[in-house]
């Protein structure tokens, strides 16, 4: 069986494309791929940030103060053009050709109506398609601001002294006393998303070196003399399979051992401190326990990528078979993140589900070692299943010669 093994894991050595998935990819092409999505993103940002809003008001003299500070405001410039807008359909027909980036409506005097008892309503016409747009969060702030004016204004004028006017207005705060800690609150949001990463690079760790295994050997004609050996097929499959793991396994750690550097890197740079700061609480112990969820999962993975394989005619069906694969990883990540899914006596015997709920509990440090033992009995019991089925499979000579 070891000599299967070391024999495999010598030829996946030698071959690049195996090199170039399990190392290259996650030592390089991630951290890059990531890297430009960020800075995309926090350039996008940036721009969006600094960019200066060309804005209209109809009837600015009804709240000449509020015009006055849109037109101080540094993130706006008022509209300079000859085009006579004077509706709420002339500042959307303005809005769609481009004149203006935001129109505001206002169809009364704000002063007046308050003395009446009825509000003013202010109409704000911009295109909120734009993914990052601060135009409506500025415009709210600075009509925020002077309807606060203008309640000062008539409280003054009802009699209400000002020191008093916060209590009339708001006679109760509420103020949140929160009992989670820093590493808590982080780790909830997240914790969740260790998966994401973890999982899908412990299918893709497993994957390729299975197909090359199985369908790769039928394709080369080499199986036969495998079986030619002296070996015994269970022997020949835990050969395989151990080869398989070991490459789903160092995926995974070269990825965040890479990812742990690039991080370290960038920290230099302040950007990612409170993110650190969160992490610095996870212990040692947390990240062996990580370690040691993710083996019955990749078990499990391992076990299924190379029965697949062993089942295929060519490298070009063990693909195709494969790729659907990743939704059934995909999903119970996804369950596990839904509202109040947490890791119980329940969850824990659902699969992959439970390590990802488990992953982020102990991230968040709020995890319960019974639900992790009862995670490794399922997880490790489902690995065995797949595995026996596995070298059921390879004993059956309709499957070995489709």
């Amino acid at each position: 069986m070891f000599e299967v093994m070391l024999k495999e894991l010598r030829e996946l050595l030698r071959d690049r494309k195996t090199l170039f998935f399990v190392i290259a990819l996650p030592i390089v092409i991630f951290p890059i791929l990531f890297a430009f999505v960020a800075f995309l993103t926090s350039k996008a940002a940036l721009e969006a940030e600094q960019k200066v809003h060309t804005f209209y008001v109809v009837n600015e003299d009804f709240a000449r103060p509020f015009a006055e500070t849109l037109f101080y405001h540094r993130s706006f410039k008022r509209y300079e053009g000859d085009t006579k807008l004077d509706s709420v359909d002339a500042l959307s027909d303005a809005v769609r050709r481009g004149i203006i980036d935001v129109g505001i409506y206002i169809p009364s005097i704000p002063q007046e109506q308050v003395t009446l008892g009825e509000q003013t309503r202010f109409q704000v016409i911009f295109n909120d398609a734009q993914s990052i747009n601060y135009i409506y969060g500025r415009i709210k702030k600075v009509i925020d601001e002077y309807s606060a004016k203008l309640t000062a204004q008539a409280l003054t004028e009802l009699g209400v002294e000002a020191n008093k006017q916060a209590a009339v207005l708001q006679p109760v705060i509420m103020e949140k006393v929160d009992t989670a800690d820093r590493r808590e609150n982080i780790g909830e949001k997240i914790g969740a998303f260790i998966p994401y990463m973890l999982i899908p690079l412990v299918l893709m760790g497993a994957s390729y070196p299975a197909i090359d295994l199985g369908a790769g050997e039928k394709e080369r004609g080499t199986l036969e003399t495998l079986l030619l050996t002296p070996l015994t097929r269970t022997q020949l499959v835990l050969g395989k399979f151990l080869t398989i793991l070991i490459s789903s396994i160092a995926c995974a750690l070269v990825t965040v051992s890479s990812m742990a550097i690039w991080i370290g890197a960038a920290s230099g740079f302040g950007a990612l401190d409170p993110i650190l700061s969160a992490f610095s609480s996870v212990t040692h112990w947390d990240f062996l326990l990580i370690f040691a969820l993710l083996l019955p999962v990749a078990m499990m993975l391992s076990s299924l990528v190379l029965a697949i394989s062993i089942y295929a005619r060519s490298f070009k069906e063990a693909q195709n078979y494969m790729g659907p694969l990743s939704m059934l990883v995909f999903v119970p990540i996804v369950v596990s993140v839904l509202p109040n899914m947490t890791l119980n006596a329940k969850t824990a015997w659902i699969p992959i589900t439970n390590v990802a709920l488990a992953i982020k509990e102990i991230v968040k440090g709020t995890v319960d070692y019974q639900a992790v033992a009862l995670i490794f009995l399922a997880s490790t019991l489902l690995a065995a299943a797949l595995l026996g089925c596995c070298v059921r499979w390879f004993s059956r000579e309709s499957v070995l010669f489709r």
